[in-house]
């Protein structure tokens, strides 16, 4: 399985708070099968994104993990007036190892007016492929989850939190959950792992209880050829990309 969401440099975000804890993340996440993980740090006005930094850090703990999972680097990036300004002066420094595709995490309290064309304006000008990161975790998707089918429609791929399918983020975050993938508009689960404690480096409970939803193969495709394919700077099928109606 390709986990392209997880905080596991240590001590530069609200993730990973040692390098033995980013090792013992990557130790979890290779028992449970995850054969890649993308760290990805946030990039909002709280935590300041150092794309060289990292990448050092990157390569250090790759050394410290040897036999572990192969590790590469993104961004967490939050959509704000200042960052986007950012994305467009230069998206190499947020997307995924090298690829066009960008995970994209919207606030609790607003979507920023015509994100859609935001959206447009993203894959057209800055050549990116955006990724709209745990929207089933958030409180205004939750409320309209139709806006996110409208995002999709509009060129979007949909990354939702493994576990919030296991219930831990509550029964709100895993009834939109649920909704999404019944309507065919989840490419992707990640962990959005943490830590050691609740949001753990786990792929394959969520992919379990998605499979209880759309079948075993579909839910594989968003922890193995989805994201593989993302890591790998490939399309995804347009049978997967595009909502069925």
């Amino acid at each position: 399985m390709v986990d392209i969401h997880s905080h596991i440099l240590p001590s530069i975000d609200d993730g990973a708070t040692s390098w033995e804890m980013a090792e013992k993340m990557c130790a979890l996440a290779a028992s449970d099968g995850i054969t890649h993980i993308v760290a990805t740090p946030h990039a909002s006005h709280r935590y300041h994104y150092d794309r060289e930094a990292f990448g050092n850090m990157l390569a250090d703990l790759q050394n410290r993990v040897k036999g572990g999972p192969m590790l590469l680097l993104g961004c967490d990036f939050h959509l704000s007036y200042d960052n986007v300004k950012l994305l467009f002066a230069d998206p190499s420094r947020y997307v995924i190892a090298g690829t066009r595709y960008i995970l994209l995490e919207l606030s609790d309290f607003g979507v920023p007016p015509g994100f859609g064309q935001l959206l447009f304006r993203m894959r057209t000008e800055a050549n990116v492929l955006p990724i709209l990161t745990h929207p089933e975790r958030n409180p205004i998707m939750q409320r309209h989850p139709d806006h996110v089918l409208s995002y999709v429609d509009a060129g979007c791929l949909v990354q939702v939190t493994a576990n919030s399918l296991t219930g831990y983020w509550g029964e709100r975050a895993k009834d939109s959950a649920v909704w999404l993938l019944k309507k065919n508009a989840v490419h992707f689960l990640a962990t959005d792992a943490h830590g050691l404690k609740g949001r753990l480096p786990i792929l394959s409970a969520g992919r379990d209880a998605a499979a209880r939803v759309i079948g075993r193969k579909a839910a594989s495709q968003l922890v193995e050829e989805n994201p593989l394919a993302v890591i790998e700077g490939a399309e995804i099928p347009m049978s997967r990309q595009i909502r069925l109606i």
